[in-house]
């Protein structure tokens, strides 16, 4: 994903919920969501460089539950 599709999908997600730790960056987490995607691959085989598998899940699920998915769909 080029720097310039980031910036304009950044503004269509949820803010970071605010948490006692630093939150893995929403970028690499995006992409590994989009990598198990495009593979069909099982959360388990989402590569390490894409931050924690069960991050990746729960922003995926996240996201479907409360409509970002479809907000994404809809950004021209």
């Amino acid at each position: 994903m080029t720097a310039e599709q980031w910036l304009r999908l950044e503004v269509v997600l949820p803010p970071l919920p605010v948490t006692g730790r630093r939150p893995w960056d929403r970028r690499q987490v995006f992409n590994g969501i989009w990598w198990r995607a495009r593979t069909g691959s099982p959360w388990r085989d989402i590569p390490e460089r894409y931050g924690p598998r069960e991050t990746g899940c729960t922003l995926f699920r996240r996201w479907q539950i409360d409509g970002t998915w479809a907000r994404i769909l809809r950004k021209p």
